[in-house]
């Protein structure tokens, strides 16, 4: 017979290595930034005296962190609200048997291959205000006459932001859908069809309900994906005009790497720890609860 207490104890004992890895690896950096949160740091690393919650209090006065902290919230949910509609209808296209699909599900995801880093490059010449094509493509068509500054105004070069922000967001968020259209059986379509059916009740009363975990996953994952991203705006405008387009992570480089103020940055990485963190259990917890419901 076996063991009871074998089972467990041989478990974890199999587990340990990967767990104390990760445990490090995840301890190790958390430690240094809760360090360095609390400590008065030169822009060479040298550190100076403990200082408490000095840092989090110079971050939280300073006029520019509400901004930054809206700005971010604008950014995450416009980006990833956009992927997500933008990504529902991609994903049933491309699930439809048809001429061509497998070359045209190649051109969606090649943007996914691309590193971010040149796809954030090649959207600022193309938004130049000289010589980007996009004025010269409206232009062509006769939508303006004159060119326009897209990335000089605080508040446009944002939104423009945010559209390179959904279009680079879209192929992995049709992964995702797609993943779960495959898993669905066409049996059910034949059978609601037969039933008489319309092609707009088949979504709304088939395909959304099935989809809705799928919907979940690409919303936490784009969430944390997204609220992190850092290449997109400091490429095309680096928070600027006058940190017009700041979102956390950008405000927090530029004070560890531009201003020398590490101690500062250090905290605004562990507020947007925590941030996450909120926004991640919130959500699941939200969830948890509707499906219980639902189940009821």
């Amino acid at each position: 017979m076996q063991n009871p207490v074998r089972g467990p104890a041989l478990a974890w004992g199999l587990i340990a290595p990967s767990l104390l890895l990760t445990l490090f690896i995840l301890a190790y950096p958390l430690s240094t930034l809760v360090f360095q949160s609390v400590h008065d740091i030169s822009r060479f690393g040298l550190l100076r005296a403990f200082n408490g919650l000095d840092n989090f209090r110079t971050v939280f006065t300073d006029p520019v962190f509400a901004h930054v902290v809206w700005r971010t919230v604008q950014w995450t949910v416009c980006v990833v609200g956009g992927a997500v509609l933008c990504a529902v209808p991609i994903a049933l296209i491309l699930q439809q048997d048809f001429y061509g699909r497998g070359v045209a599900r190649t051109i969606v995801m090649l943007p996914w291959a691309v590193s971010l880093t040149m796809t954030a490059i090649v959207w600022t010449w193309s938004f130049n205000g000289q010589y980007g094509m996009v004025n010269a493509s409206l232009a062509m068509v006769g939508i303006i006459r004159e060119p326009i500054n897209w990335l000089a105004d605080g508040q446009l070069a944002f939104w423009v932001e945010v559209g390179v922000g959904i279009l680079v967001s879209i192929p992995f968020t049709v992964t995702i859908f797609l993943g779960g259209l495959s898993s669905v059986s066409q049996d059910i379509y034949e059978a609601a069809g037969i039933e008489g059916a319309s092609r707009w009740q088949q979504f709304r009363r088939l395909t959304l309900p099935l989809l809705k975990p799928f919907i979940h996953m690409a919303i936490v994952l784009n969430v944390i994906y997204v609220f992190n991203s850092f290449p997109i705006i400091w490429i095309m405008t680096q928070g600027g005009p006058d940190n017009a387009t700041h979102i956390l992570v950008t405000w927090l480089y530029q004070l560890g790497f531009r201003l020398g103020r590490p101690g500062e940055a250090a905290a605004i990485s562990l507020v947007m720890l925590a941030l996450l963190l909120a926004f991640t259990v919130f959500y699941l917890r939200l969830q948890k609860r509707q499906s219980a419901k639902a189940a009821a």
